[in-house]
């Protein structure tokens, strides 16, 4: 498949987020493995899969970046919903999953259009009260 796994570390500490470790974990290994099989199954516009953090003023935000098909807007209306997958094995579950999990921390998964092709999910969790890790 020949795929690169770019990680863009934060340059400062990041602030600290009340999360269940497991659970977030779960949450970026589907959207990681998402992203590498979009990239594995269809045409792709390049061969890195990037992690990127960026903290923005209402919590910490992790994007997932790949550089695969893209999804189309027909099946991102529907794309958090029980049973919508482009996968041809797929169930449908997980980015549903993924959302109900990071809601149920106060958080959100959203999708957008990679402008250089493929696709971005974006995690945000709220910032406690406190300082950093």
């Amino acid at each position: 498949m020949g795929l690169r796994l770019e990680f863009d570390p934060p340059t400062a500490p990041l602030p600290t987020v009340m999360a269940d470790r497991i659970l977030i974990e779960q949450v970026l290994v589907n959207l990681i493995r998402n992203g590498m099989e979009a990239m594995a199954e269809g045409p792709r516009r390049g061969d890195a899969l990037a992690l990127r953090f960026a903290l923005m003023p209402d919590g910490l935000q992790l994007e997932v970046i790949d550089t695969g098909p893209g999804i189309s807007p027909e099946v991102a209306a529907h794309l958090f919903d029980p049973f919508t997958s482009t996968k041809t094995q797929g169930m449908g579950m997980g980015l549903n999953i993924c959302r109900t999990i990071l809601e149920l921390h106060k958080g959100q998964l959203t999708h957008a259009a990679n402008p250089g092709g493929g696709a971005v999910f974006s995690v945000r969790l709220p910032i406690t009260q406190g300082g950093a890790l």
